[in-house]
C-alpha cells in the first residue's frame, strides 16, 4: 500500500497569504475556511454589537466590543487564530494592531450551516481552556441561544429568541432577544 505524503501544518503566514476577502481560522496547524455570512447572521451580529456597545458606553465601561472580522490569538504561540462573531475585551493591554492576544472576556458565535460543528464542538473547549469567561452560541435556525458561564462548571442555559438574557460578566446587562428584527 503506498504511503501518503503528509501535508505540512499551516501557520499564520498561510492565513496572511489568503486572497483579500477570504476568511479562515487556524487551529493547531489546520485552516478552517469561513463562508460569507447571511443577511440574518448580520442582523443578529448588528443587534448584539449595538446592545453591548451601547451598554458599555452608557455605563462608562472600559471594555470594548469587536465584531468580526477581528483576530483573536488565544495563545502566544499563534496556534489558535480565531475570528469570533463578537469579542468583548476588558484587558486592553493585550490589544495590538493585529488583534487580541489572549482570551476575550465574552465571545458570541452566530451559527451558520457551515459553522455549526465548529461553534458547538470545536471552539467550546478551546474557549474554556483559554479562559474565556462567557460564551454564547446563537443559532438562527433553531432560534436558540446557549449561554455558557465558563467560570462555573455547569451546563449551558438554553434560551429562545423571545427571552431576555442576563449577561454573566456584567451585573446590569440584559439582552432582550424579542426586540431583535430579523
Amino acid at each position: 500500500m503506498p504511503a501518503f505524503a503528509q501535508q505540512r501544518p499551516c501557520t499564520m503566514d498561510d492565513i496572511y497569504a489568503l486572497p483579500d476577502g477570504e476568511r479562515a481560522e487556524l487551529i493547531d496547524g489546520q485552516i478552517y475556511y469561513m463562508a460569507p455570512p447571511s443577511t440574518k447572521h448580520q442582523r443578529i451580529l448588528s443587534f448584539l454589537h449595538l446592545e453591548i456597545g451601547n451598554h458599555i458606553r452608557s455605563k462608562g465601561g472600559t471594555c470594548e466590543v469587536f465584531p468580526a472580522p477581528f483576530a483573536v490569538f488565544l495563545y502566544a504561540d499563534e496556534s489558535k487564530y480565531l475570528e469570533p462573531d463578537i469579542s468583548v475585551i476588558c484587558d486592553k493591554s493585550k490589544l495590538d494592531e493585529h488583534g487580541y492576544k489572549g482570551a476575550p472576556d465574552w465571545i458570541i458565535e452566530i451559527v451558520s450551516p457551515s459553522s455549526s460543528a465548529m461553534d458547538y464542538y470545536t471552539k467550546l473547549p478551546l474557549y474554556r481552556e483559554a479562559g474565556v469567561r462567557e460564551y454564547w452560541i446563537v443559532d438562527p435556525i433553531k432560534q436558540t441561544i446557549l449561554a455558557y458561564n465558563m467560570e462555573q462548571a455547569a451546563a449551558p442555559t438554553i434560551y429562545s429568541f423571545s427571552d431576555t438574557i442576563k449577561v454573566n460578566i456584567y451585573d446590569n446587562l440584559e439582552i432582550n432577544f424579542s426586540e431583535m428584527q430579523l
